[in-house]
């Protein structure tokens, strides 16, 4: 295939269209431009001819809805120099994204052009940005557990290759930190990751701080920032699962991830909002919610491969309960939960694993680590029950002997749990660890209830005189 046309990817498709058609911008209000004449459909994306009428500078503006007889465009660059009467060009081309092994190692934009500085790449073919999640009924069970280098992760919220998760925190609790070091340490073949709204000083500080080399030579990033246009942070969100798609096909075990699915909601709402859209809860319009569904329901297995996805969800004010945090709950197949209290104890990753879960870890970890997992999860319980009487000095060692040893396994607890950013722990010896800490409890006998004492006799009646 011949060396890509400098305008980009999408230069291919155009040369190949000879079904456009042409209309004119009759309003423009905040978001959105207004036009008529022109035949597009929902999705498509069209190009406004500033006053100018130079080819070169036209903007791309995706058709976001209907009124009265228009077409609402929006645009994903800035509509300066647009005003009314300026033409619009339609263009029968599919959304698509450029696809291909090339892609390992690069970081591209929500078009699949390449942000870094090594040039462009000869695509092998094109997805459709669009595509459509695979039939239930052809998902093979998931049964196989992937390494993720995290111990924690590992032993107690262990995931399987095609499950689905959310990692659910406030700003600033280590999300971005405890991605990268699941993308240099994972044992899968692809990351994929997406940095949808991200700070621009923090990209390259992701890359090079938390992926480094290792990690960064088998992933790909496709990165849209805070500064984008919604319709652009929403874009990367379904490029990402593009490549992911092409990649699973291809037979490899991908690990999607996306850091924020917030952020992509927020950008949903502003592009609904500027439709015309009603606000629903917390301000998001409905098709926010439809479209969380037909993003996240498109990773998975495959008879091919899998496509393993960690999406970050960043809650407002550490509220784990606000609208799109429990939209994500209920369609993931688990979450993730760091709390500020854990990140300001300096407890690194701050999972708290009492609020955590993933509901296929019976389905992929053998019998005895499940029963291991349960003897910490009990004692780290107990524990949490009865700290504040522990620290006022309102309990007595030796009134209860399973709070006894909660308190003598507290500090293995919390040392199996905290893991340096440097350290890695395959999936085995995270296995073999949290078996030694629940021998430490008795082993499975300390899982298993308790007998009931026997019911003590009453006491005899005093005698009459």
């Amino acid at each position: 295939m011949a060396a890509l046309d400098p305008r980009g990817c999408c230069a291919l498709f155009e040369e190949l269209d000879a079904c456009r058609s042409y209309g004119k911008v009759t309003k423009v209000v905040g978001l959105i431009a207004e036009g008529q004449g022109i035949k597009a459909p929902l999705g498509s994306v069209c190009h406004l001819l500033p006053e100018s009428g130079d080819e070169a500078s036209a903007i791309a503006a995706e058709v976001v809805g209907f009124r009265g007889g228009s077409c609402l465009f929006m645009p994903y660059g800035d509509l300066r120099g647009v005003a009314p009467g300026c033409l619009i060009r339609n263009s029968s081309i599919p959304p698509h994204v450029p696809v291909g092994e090339a892609l390992l190692g690069r970081a591209v934009d929500a078009f699949g052009e390449p942000l870094d500085s090594l040039g462009p790449f000869v695509p092998e073919s094109f997805r459709p940005l669009f595509g459509e999640p695979p039939n239930p009924m052809s998902r093979p069970r998931i049964l196989e557990p992937l390494d993720v280098g995290v111990r924690a992760i590992n032993g107690l919220l262990t995931l399987g290759k095609g499950q689905r998760v959310g990692i659910m925190a406030g700003s600033g609790v280590g999300k971005s930190t405890l991605l990268g070091m699941m993308a240099r340490y994972t044992k899968a073949d692809v990351n994929v990751i997406g940095l949808v709204g991200e700070r621009g000083r923090e990209v390259l500080e992701f890359i090079e701080r938390d992926l480094g080399p290792e990690g960064l030579a088998r992933s790909v990033l496709v990165i849209a920032t805070s500064d984008k246009s919604p319709l652009i942070r929403m874009r990367a969100a379904y490029t990402a699962t593009a490549i992911a798609e092409f990649f699973r096909d291809k037979g490899a075990d991908v690990l999607l991830m996306m850091d924020s699915v917030t952020r992509f909601a927020m950008a949903g709402r502003e592009v609904g909002l500027a439709a015309g859209e009603p606000p629903t809860r917390g301000g998001y319009t409905p098709s926010v919610f439809a479209h969380l569904p037909k993003l996240l329901e498109r990773a998975g297995k495959s008879v091919e491969g899998s496509i393993t996805g960690i999406y970050t969800v960043l809650v407002d004010g550490d509220d784990f309960t606000e609208p799109i945090a429990d939209s994500t709950r209920s369609i993931l197949d688990g979450h993730v939960v760091l709390t500020r209290d854990l990140a300001d104890q300096g407890h690194f990753p701050a999972i708290d694993v009492l609020k955590s879960i993933s509901r296929l870890r019976s389905d992929i970890t053998p019998a005895e680590v499940q029963d291991a997992g349960r003897v910490a999860l009990k004692y780290l319980a107990t524990f949490k029950r009865v700290e504040d009487m522990v620290n006022i000095g309102a309990y007595q060692r030796g009134s209860s002997p399973e709070i006894d040893t909660a308190l003598r396994l507290i500090q293995p607890i919390n040392a199996f749990l905290q893991q340096r950013v440097a350290d890695r722990q395959p999936l085995e010896e995270s296995y073999a660890q949290l078996m030694a800490l629940a021998a430490q409890a008795g082993g499975d006998a300390a899982a298993k209830p308790q007998a009931k004492p026997a019911a003590a006799k009453p006491a005899p009646k005093p005698a009459k005189r």
